[in-house]
């Protein structure tokens, strides 16, 4: 299908579809790879699909060679995707129709503000630019107008959740660099690729009223979420490119993967350890229960050795 049809923003079905999207900022860590086997065997335990998307649609912080690396690892981990990887860069012309659709329902508008003008009010956006008119000749950003609503959505793991637009403020959808924003292109390659389930860390629970809010105001359907307690440091940091967190190594996997197994909740035992790759997440897929991790926000890695 054309990346610009107007059929781009339907889901393709109603069966149980998940995904791993990770941007290709340098190779997945240990953290990436409990949050990637979650998400596959909660798919998988479901009968449904797993599907993979390289979010790069940021190219200054993207490092050559990292999509081929996260995909050569998730095939060393056993953890195989169905049909084709989607890639963000080819999703450009169905990110500026839906941001058209945005502006034409006067839902988006373009923003001046500068970093330094905001500072004192980050994270939130105090809404500068919201009632001003036409369009302006400086580069500016485009946000999208969430009028203040107050959203409630059920996390699978995490409760009843609850949050005020006004503090969480207007968000970029369309960076004053000339590059789609992330809350904007992943929500809708969700509603593009039909995703029903989504499984992902804690730390970007603040992201999923953003983009609740955007799938109202497109028409687009409401996945459920699931956020899983993020992997820390001994600094009680969570694992991540950004503190340096070791790549996945790529030979003999099965002690990480065990290791991963064991923090997700598996109840792992002897007879797993000497198990192949295929059968020790055929045997995770019939243990799996998400409900294990339930109210857990994070999950020291020096627990799990």
């Amino acid at each position: 299908m054309p990346a610009n049809s107007k059929d781009c923003l339907k889901p393709v079905s109603g069966r149980y579809t998940g995904r791993f999207a990770p941007s290709p900022t340098g190779p997945l860590h240990f953290g990436s790879l409990t949050a990637a086997l979650a998400s596959y065997l909660d798919a998988r335990a479901a009968s449904g699909d797993w599907l993979v998307r390289i979010e790069d649609i940021d190219p200054p912080r993207e490092q050559p060679g990292s999509s081929e690396l996260i995909l050569k690892a998730l095939e060393t981990y056993g953890l195989h995707w169905d049909g084709e990887v989607l890639f963000q860069h080819s999703r450009l012309d169905a990110y500026r129709e839906v941001l058209e659709n945005l502006k034409q329902k006067h839902l988006a508008y373009p923003c001046t503000c500068t970093r330094k003008e905001l500072a004192e009010y980050l994270p939130s956006y105090p809404g500068f630019c919201r009632t001003k008119t036409g369009i302006p000749e400086v580069h500016h950003a485009i946000r999208f107008n969430s009028e203040d609503q107050t959203l409630t959505f059920t996390d699978r793991l995490q409760g009843s959740q609850t949050f005020r637009l006004k503090e969480l403020g207007d968000f970029v959808v369309f960076r004053k660099d000339g590059l789609f924003a992330y809350q904007l292109a992943v929500t809708v390659d969700d509603e593009y690729q039909g995703i029903t389930d989504i499984v992902r860390g804690i730390d970007l629970i603040d992201s999923t009223p953003r983009q609740i809010a955007l799938q109202q105001a497109l028409g687009f359907h409401q996945p459920r979420y699931a956020h899983l307690p993020v992997i820390t440091n001994e600094l009680g940091d969570k694992l991540s490119k950004q503190n340096k967190a070791d790549p996945l190594p790529l030979k003999n996997p099965q002690p990480v993967l065990l290791k991963a197994m064991r923090a997700i909740g598996l109840p792992v035992d002897n007879h797993v350890a000497g198990a192949t790759l295929s059968d020790m997440l055929l045997w995770a897929k019939g243990r799996w229960d998400l409900r294990t991790l339930h109210n857990q926000k994070i999950i020291p890695e020096a627990s799990l050795a």
